[in-house]
């Protein structure tokens, strides 16, 4: 079985709960505030490991990180090649509204401290057929993306969130493409939504794209291979971790040799599961609720 190695952040999620987000010079108040152990990185890890991957966890956190160790230390992912630096840590501000949508203030902290040596150090220990789980969240991650093309590592990416320096990357590397609409669209600089997976496709055309949709569900293409899977209703509470959730299903299950199909199919019902709780990393659902379900 192919080890899966998440290179990623590392956050505490401060998650404030109102009506509706803030607009500008509004002041309003906030009925809770709740503390998760977050990130991007974090929450892709603990997908992938409730979906039943083997997962080491590469990255750094800062001073009074224990809840962020013992968090991955809990699932059991193997957090040998985090490193850390006398710095804060990373965290996110985020606004969470009656209809469970969410908007994102995030803090590089600790998640820009990732040295180049770290990176070598980290890719001794995989090899070819290996999958590598990244998003754009922590730095150097041009230096991790080649060392990993040269190991013949299968590259998946979430490239959220969008920026300048996203579109710098060596994206021909990429394997997997998982993203939204939206993060298509920023990519590819265009608004039209028409045919926007087969014009991803056709920027990337070695690489396996997972198109997300929200409430239209999910598109796949890869080469003459176009697939959609729609999503599973559910009362909607919070959607912070439903794209890491889904990352986590869709890459163990095709990791382990499942089909497209039964992939899209898992994950998207883990996605609508972790939408129906409050909060990131602990709301994602074990595979073993999933099938008994």
């Amino acid at each position: 079985m192919p080890k899966i190695l998440s290179f990623g952040s590392l956050n505490l999620d401060y998650v404030y709960s109102l009506d509706h987000f803030v607009s500008p010079g509004e002041t309003t108040k906030s009925h809770k505030r709740d503390i998760f152990c977050g990130g991007k990185g974090l929450n892709q890890s603990i997908a992938l490991k409730k979906a039943g991957a083997d997962v080491y966890h590469a990255g750094c956190v800062g001073r009074n990180s224990e809840i962020l160790l013992n968090t991955l230390k809990n699932e059991n992912i193997n957090i040998d090649y985090i490193e850390t630096v006398d710095t804060d840590n990373g965290h996110a501000i985020i606004q969470l509204d009656k209809n469970g949508e969410n908007c994102i203030i995030l803090f590089e902290g600790s998640n820009g401290c990732i040295s180049e040596k770290q990176v070598y150090d980290t890719f001794e220990h995989f090899s070819e057929g290996d999958f590598l789980v990244l998003q754009n969240e922590i730095n150097n991650l041009p230096l991790i993306m080649t060392i990993a093309h040269k190991k013949n590592m299968q590259i998946v990416l979430n490239p959220s969130p969008i920026n300048s320096s996203l579109l710098n990357l060596p994206l021909e590397y990429v394997n997997y493409f998982i993203l939204n609409d939206i993060e298509a669209k920023d990519i590819l600089k265009t608004d039209c939504e028409d045919n926007l997976i087969n014009s991803f496709a056709n920027r990337y055309p070695n690489a396996h794209i997972i198109l997300t949709l929200g409430s239209k569900g999910v598109e796949y293409k890869y080469k003459d291979t176009v697939l959609s899977h729609g999503i599973y209703k559910t009362e909607v509470v919070d959607t912070t971790a439903a794209g890491d959730t889904f990352c986590g299903y869709f890459i163990t299950q095709c990791s382990n040799g499942a089909s497209i199909e039964d992939s899209l199919k898992l994950a998207s019902k883990a996605a609508s599961i972790t939408i129906s709780k409050k909060g990131a990393a602990n709301s994602i659902p074990y595979l073993k609720d999933l099938l008994t379900d």
